[in-house]
């Protein structure tokens, strides 16, 4: 078989398991879960500390979710009411709180049953993940990758620590990067309809990584017109249906800011936490509100709208009087991004962590670079997932978390970096299995 792809042996993948695989992926979940949920009870995590008044306990998501909880509102994301919100996409924080009406704020069954649902998306993105293997690599590959991800320890890390959107927002990723592949060959508005569900899922979770939704859009379309399926209004209904979604969490903030917030606000003070006087390409979190008692005054008298607004300008203003220092702390988040961020005092674990984080992205990268060597059409849609998803953070600052919603697919690259080398070690085997 040709190392390169072609039209036809793409459209020829079966993008549909067999009953046995389903059932052998549903048993790769079940222990997915089963793990999770069992780290998460052995090692206590649902155990979030008590002071400062569990504020770890989701941090400003946890306080929305609070006052939503309390009959509130979406208001006041940290120490005291401080008025309406819109420090945090809505998603997660309403979720939360629903938790709380049920099983209390703040409690340990609340913290047991968000982990636990946290848990629950880590798992499923075995199967987004199984399902993009089985259509790029083989059914083999698929298993192994689905395997990796559903024992591997990182992968259960934000899921049973933090109280955040994190596993579901990758989760949804997952998902939008397999309904990208199966639009590219099944032109079909259901598909197109279900593509613009899950990124409004992603936007109303986690907006940054609205930054590959272009791409992905254009790489889909770009595919379509090659092979001569594109219907243009099937991506206008996707479009529309997308807007739809969103538009009234945006009424909303507009109403209570009269100005336009598309989903989150906060922008300006993560600008400004990662640029200033002593900036060092890391987060300078004893400026923020919830460490600054002098910011978290001028947040409250102020507002939030133009709170965020004053921390941006602050912001720009140093980026303007300091370009050289802006540009080498820009390239130090970048590394920081695919090699994992410094500490004062390194432990042996920390160590061996940002060394996993390097080889990982080094594997990554490689496996990419193979891809276009082979001529693989796909390689595209993960080089533009690659490219936008960090770019946000190379501008603000870094932190290990965010990488996170794009590691599932770059566990994909190293798989198939592997398949490789074992087909130029055994060049009488097949390329992929059918």
């Amino acid at each position: 078989m040709p190392l390169a792809n072609t039209e036809a042996s793409t459209a020829a993948r079966s993008i549909t398991a067999p009953a046995s695989e389903r059932r052998t992926l549903a048993f790769i979940v079940f222990v997915a879960f089963v793990l999770r949920v069992s780290a998460m009870l052995i090692i206590r995590t649902y155990r979030f500390p008590a002071l400062p008044d569990h504020f770890s306990f989701g941090w400003e998501t946890g306080r929305l979710a609070r006052s939503i909880a309390l009959g509130h509102g979406f208001t006041s994301p940290f120490h005291s009411e401080t008025g309406p919100s819109a420090w945090i996409a809505p998603l997660y924080p309403y979720f939360l709180a629903g938790v709380f009406k049920f099983f209390g704020v703040y409690s340990a069954a609340s913290a047991k049953v968000v982990l636990t649902v946290n848990s629950l998306c880590s798992a499923l993105t075995c199967v987004p993940l199984y399902r993009i293997a089985a259509c790029l690599l083989s059914r083999r590959a698929a298993l192994v990758t689905a395997w990796i991800w559903a024992l591997m320890p990182y992968a259960m890390y934000w899921a049973i620590r933090f109280a955040w959107e994190t596993s579901f927002a990758t989760l949804m990723l997952a998902l939008a990067f397999w309904l990208a592949l199966r639009l590219e060959r099944e032109n079909r508005l259901a598909a197109w309809l279900e593509f613009a569900l899950v990124w409004a899922l992603i936007a109303l979770s986690n907006p940054s990584l609205l930054a590959f939704l272009p791409f992905c859009g254009f790489w889909i379309l770009h595919r379509q017109r090659q092979s001569g399926s594109m219907r243009f209004r099937f991506a206008v209904c996707s479009g529309a249906l997308f807007c739809a979604l969103l538009a009234p969490w945006m009424v909303r903030n507009y109403l209570v800011f009269h100005k336009l917030i598309p989903i989150r606000g906060n922008f300006g003070v993560e600008l400004r936490l990662g640029n200033g006087p002593g900036a060092d390409g890391q987060w300078m979190y004893y400026l923020h509100p919830t460490q600054d008692p002098f910011e978290f005054e001028r947040y409250r008298r102020m507002g939030e709208a133009a709170y965020v607004d004053l921390r941006k300008q602050e912001a720009l203003a140093w980026v303007q009087a300091n370009p050289a220092t802006f540009a080498a702390i820009t390239l130090k988040r970048v590394f920081f991004f695919w090699c994992g961020t410094p500490r004062s005092a390194s432990t042996a674990e920390f160590t061996v962590r940002n060394l996993i984080f390097t080889l990982s992205s080094a594997l990554t990268f490689l496996g990419l670079l193979i891809a276009f060597r082979r001529r693989e059409l796909w390689a595209w849609l993960f080089l533009w997932l690659l490219v936008s998803v960090p770019m946000v953070y190379y501008f603000t600052f870094t932190h290990p978390r965010y990488r996170h919603p794009i590691e599932p697919e770059m566990l994909l690259l190293m798989v198939y970096l592997f398949t490789q080398v074992r087909v130029r070690r055994s060049p009488a085997q097949p390329q992929r299995e059918a």
